[in-house]
């Protein structure tokens, strides 16, 4: 098993859970979104039945992947759409720089997207010599920082209005004292000519329309719609998990994802784009290409129980609700997706050997589940990634060994009854590690509930 991801997971997680300041601005801004969500789904009759309905359709979804992709596929080619499947991140990485050479691109806007986040787009690009401009405000923030995004939808969660006041003081020459307001308009000021002189605009899709062949893009900012519009041309890099079958179906997804997202009732732009612009249209690309990403996602689909993660509609909601990524931030988990559900798809992703430890970054509260509106069962999903991690035989000897010594003690009642001296040195050898070292052992009783029982109930047989 590689150690390296673990005990880097560990020490971030270390160093953040005791920031007593970033650990403020998370739950303050976290605490906001609880009471917009609260509200929010009072514009529901019946928040419930929308879930259920969600998850249904999800499920339908998954079970007929392949039927829905070839429909979307055919659909969309049909526009004028050139359709290009990645099986991996390198291979999606050579198609998008096919297509940057073929069109002599040396800088891009690009629209937020966590899969380019997942194929590693701006580095790919920052070695190529080609400029990546991030447009939405949030991921221009990290950029800037050389970040990457702390939260799936809120990329710059664990900044205050002040740090980025003082990061564009940094880096961009403005006075720090700048209001949210004045540090919006400056960065719309830098933004807007980029649109009009980058000859490609990349983004991601939040649906696949199958009956259609169209793309949905929701956002706050308007910054996915320009750089849309303005490019010649235009690539989607997205998930083969993102179909849905029907354009009516956007009626029940997109008000759901909003709700659960940032508590809105709608977000504020809703874009449908079914192909490269016609002739009598003004706006919009020359060439339209859409990258149906794999890389791992038909591995997870084979997994009968964990293949329902799959329906995830990258809310953040699971995220928000986790005591555990409330305390160690969206950094710690080092990989393109953090909290409750990333946990559950990152090892199936990117290796059950190097990531298993995400499954066990969990208080198995359930409170990701409640809150998940396609109703994914996140807590059960990671108790059974930690099955699949012990019948793959890859923890650690100690754990093995230290579980099969408890359940020898646990089978006989004299041997449960033993000396607590006995009990606390097995305690204070098998657990002294993972029960940290900011936490003491806990002290065994000197005698057990059952002896103290039967001390006071001498009558008792049992």
């Amino acid at each position: 098993m590689s150690k390296k991801e673990l005990e880097s997971f560990l020490e971030a997680s270390d160093a953040k859970a005791f920031d007593t300041r970033h650990r403020q601005i998370i739950n303050n801004n976290i605490g906001k979104y609880k009471v917009a969500v609260s509200n929010g789904r009072k514009q529901y009759d019946n928040y419930e039945l929308a879930r259920t309905r969600a998850a249904m359709l999800k499920w339908k979804v998954l079970e007929n992947l392949d039927k829905y992709l070839l429909e979307f596929e055919a659909n969309t080619q049909r526009k004028g759409t050139k359709v290009i499947w990645c099986e991996d991140v390198e291979g999606a990485q050579k198609e998008v720089m096919s297509i940057l050479k073929a069109n002599d691109a040396k800088m891009i806007v690009k629209a937020k997207s966590m899969a380019t986040e997942e194929i590693g787009l701006n580095e790919l690009l920052k070695h190529q010599g080609i400029d990546s401009i991030e447009t939405d405000l949030g991921e221009y923030i990290q950029q800037l920082d050389g970040e990457k995004p702390y939260h799936i939808v809120t990329p710059a969660m664990h900044k205050s209005k002040e740090d980025i006041a003082d990061l564009f003081a940094r880096k961009l020459g403005t006075s720090p004292d700048l209001t949210p307001e004045q540090l919006s308009l400056h960065a719309r000021m830098l933004l807007r000519d980029k649109y009009t002189e980058a000859k490609v605009g990349i983004t991601g899709a939040n649906f696949l329309i199958a009956d259609t062949g169209s793309i949905s893009i929701t956002e706050n900012e308007g910054n996915a719609r320009l750089t849309t519009a303005f490019p010649k041309v235009h690539i989607v890099v997205v998930g083969i998990e993102k179909i849905i079958p029907n354009l009516t179906d956007l009626d029940l997804f997109l008000p759901l994802l909003a709700t659960a997202g940032t508590g809105q009732r709608i977000t504020a732009y809703n874009t449908i784009i079914s192909g490269p612009a016609g002739k009598e249209e003004a706006d919009g690309p020359k060439e339209m290409y859409v990258l149906l990403l794999d890389n791992g996602r038909t591995e997870l689909l084979a997994q009968h129980e964990q293949r329902q993660a799959l329906g995830c509609i990258r809310c953040g909601a699971c995220l928000n609700a986790c005591p555990v990524y409330k305390n160690i931030g969206g950094h710690s988990y080092q990989t393109t997706y953090s909290g409750p559900i990333g946990s559950v798809i990152t090892p199936h992703l990117r290796g059950m050997e190097e990531y298993k430890h995400l499954s066990y970054a969990s208080t198995l509260c359930g409170n990701c589940t409640e809150v998940c509106p396609v109703k994914i069962d996140i807590h059960n999903l990671l108790l059974f990634n930690r099955r699949d991690a012990v019948k793959s035989k890859l923890n650690k000897w100690t754990e093995n060994n230290g579980w099969k010594l408890w359940r020898w003690g646990m089978m006989e009642r004299s041997r449960m009854n033993k000396s607590s001296g006995l009990k606390n040195q097995f305690m204070k050898y098998f657990f002294k590690e993972t029960w940290g070292d900011k936490r003491e052992t806990p002290i065994v009783a000197e005698k057990s509930f059952n002896e103290q029982w039967r001390a006071l109930h001498p009558t008792t047989t049992n």
